[in-house]
């Protein structure tokens, strides 16, 4: 990971204690959350490496659970996150896991309601910097600095390259781009990150284009 100046290192303005135990938790949290795309009825968080020890001292849950809700890290409720969540009627649940993970800083959020679930797995770099590693079971690397579209398509020929072509009609520069399958022509993930952010028109003819079954809008 490269730091693009000395503030990603002292880190961002925030709650304490911590960049990479607090406002990297609330950063995975908020963009999970952007992911799922609207307020859930149950919060799973699952804390691996580092986080597992140490996320009731350092408030690691309380921070997660502030950016699911929708909090940014500077925010001064982040302290009331267990009260705000309960007062939403949102079910809670903290899990700390033995498993090792690649980054001792890893945190997997699970989503749901009536409508769906989804889960996406973290890790704060420090500087309150993170990337998400994967979306439900598809790997990644996502920061969440750019805007960005995560679009769930059939592993077909010619996908990837209608999705491009619609990009560059309408003038929108990708800075980075990426695809994650689990299975020869099942379904895949595309992740573009752009320099612009995309109108709707452009993604309503995305989503038009055929094995396209799904793509996820992530500004923040």
């Amino acid at each position: 990971m490269k730091y693009r100046s000395v503030f990603d290192i002292i880190g961002p303005v925030m709650v304490g204690p911590s960049s990479s135990h607090t406002a990297g938790a609330v950063r995975i949290g908020r963009l999970s959350r952007a992911l799922f795309g609207r307020k859930p009825s149950h919060i799973r968080l699952h804390f691996y490496g580092s986080f597992a020890k140490t996320f009731k001292g350092h408030a690691t849950d309380v921070a997660a659970l502030a950016g699911v809700l929708g909090l940014e890290m500077d925010d001064p409720r982040i302290p009331q996150a267990v009260d705000l969540a309960q007062e939403e009627g949102i079910i809670v649940e903290y899990i700390a896991q033995e498993a090792v993970p690649p980054h001792p800083n890893t945190l997997m959020v699970e989503l749901w309601d009536e409508q769906g679930r989804m889960n996406a797995t973290g890790q704060s770099l420090g500087g309150g910097l993170v990337q998400i590693t994967q979306v439900d079971g598809f790997n990644l690397g996502l920061s969440g600095e750019s805007p960005a579209l995560l679009i769930f398509h059939k592993d077909a020929y010619g996908t990837i390259a209608s999705m491009t072509q619609l990009l560059a009609h309408a003038r929108i520069n990708i800075n980075h781009m990426e695809v994650s399958r689990k299975d020869k022509g099942k379904t895949a993930l595309m992740v573009i990150e752009t320099d612009e952010l995309v109108e709707p028109a452009v993604i309503d003819r995305m989503n038009a284009q055929e094995n396209v079954y799904k793509i996820i809008k992530l500004e923040l």
